[in-house]
């Protein structure tokens, strides 16, 4: 089964201050915003590559809190936006669960206008490895970024650091065919920097 990568997500605890932060950073707009009524939260995007893009996502303070954890660890989110976690794109969530390790969450189930969506969504919210391991998507629906207007976005490499790189190089082997622009170093502190190619250069968020 394929998988691939999907999107990058910047966790913000306001969404304004993500999406100004986005832009300022990428020097262009990101769509419009939409919610997430399920989760409590709200966001915008902006496409990247072919079938891929970014999320800017952050609590929605007019929305009712979840009885559940948010997703992203949003619930535990402050300071300045950053790149928090990067989600993989499956045709089997199913396979990709048993494949994951034991504590990677549950699949839930999502809609939103015309998409269709089902998540690996961990038990309290937090993905594992720090973000450093992805969340898993199985789109039910057209894929967002085909309706996205092009921004001449590109990735051109993820890197992961993290204190347990041997760990997480072991949990992501079975996902290897996402991994093209991907690498895992060994750091004292767990973070995700994403470097972006684009029309004025080359961009680095983390």
């Amino acid at each position: 089964m394929p998988y691939e990568l999907d999107h990058l997500v910047v966790c913000a605890s306001d969404l304004s201050q993500g999406r100004l932060w986005a832009e300022g950073l990428l020097d262009v707009p990101l769509e419009s915003r939409g919610a997430h009524a399920h989760m409590g939260t709200h966001n915008h995007v902006v496409r990247l590559d072919v079938g891929s893009y970014i999320e800017v996502i952050a609590t929605d303070p007019d929305a009712p809190k979840p009885e559940h954890p948010r997703w992203f660890g949003l619930d535990d989110v402050g300071g300045p936006p950053k790149l928090s976690n990067w989600v993989i794109r499956c045709d089997d969530l199913d396979e990709a669960w048993e494949r994951a390790p034991a504590t990677v969450g549950r699949i839930m189930s999502f809609e939103r206008g015309d998409y269709a969506w089902r998540m690996l969504v961990p038990d309290d919210g937090n993905p594992l490895f720090d973000g450093c391991f992805p969340t898993f998507i199985e789109w039910q629906s057209s894929h967002p970024a085909a309706q996205l207007p092009h921004r001449d976005l590109r990735l051109r490499r993820l890197k992961l650091t993290h204190p347990h790189a041997t760990d997480l190089r072991a949990a992501l082997a079975p996902f290897v065919q996402a991994m093209e622009n991907v690498s895992i170093g060994e750091g004292a502190v767990a973070s995700l920097q994403a470097e972006i190619g684009s029309a004025s250069g080359e961009i680095w968020i983390a």
